[in-house]
């Protein structure tokens, strides 16, 4: 379903005709989507950017200045918070060796998947090829660097267990 043809979309939101979106699907002004999926009752805050490639699923709430690159898969009723960055490229570069810029067959993208019903808190950079799990929580500001288990809070720099399923772990 192209979003342009059969939604009421706000003034200054670019969304390609490429872009499936689902029912009541609430976009914010600022908004750049391309060649990504969006699932029913979303609501995608302003100044975000959804690349090609990339699923965000049901009852998720995307918040501002945010940035889902291409590989990231967010299931459904997913928390994204305030300038949350997704990372798709372990070494990124803007030329190969002989100095002519790189093209799609340059790099290799990692997916990234955020499991239902996590939150991942604003400023929070999720770097790629890692799987947040179900109904973790990554707290604000953190670096995601390798997986989170499925109930965990997780914090920091690179980001550590804090809690898992309801138990603190000692010295915090």
């Amino acid at each position: 379903m192209s979003a342009a043809i059969d939604r009421q979309l706000p003034q200054l939101a670019c969304v390609a005709n490429d872009v499936w979106l689902g029912e009541r699907v609430r976009i914010s002004p600022y908004v750049n989507l391309y060649g990504c999926v969006v699932g029913d009752d979303t609501r995608i805050g302003a100044f975000v950017e959804v690349q090609r490639d990339a699923k965000i699923g049901q009852r998720c709430k995307i918040s501002s200045h945010t940035f889902v690159c291409s590989g990231v898969t967010i299931e459904d009723e997913v928390f994204i918070g305030h300038g949350v960055i997704f990372i798709n490229d372990r070494y990124p570069r803007a030329t190969v060796a002989d100095g002519t810029p790189q093209t799609e067959s340059d790099w290799k993208m990692e997916r990234t998947v955020v499991r239902k019903g996590a939150s991942v808190g604003s400023g929070a950079i999720v770097m790629c090829g890692v799987e947040i799990g179900a109904g973790a929580l990554v707290g604000a500001g953190a670096l995601v660097v390798r997986d989170v288990a499925p109930g965990t809070i997780v914090a920091g720099n690179p980001a550590r267990v804090r809690e898992t399923n309801g138990v603190k772990k000692e010295g915090i």
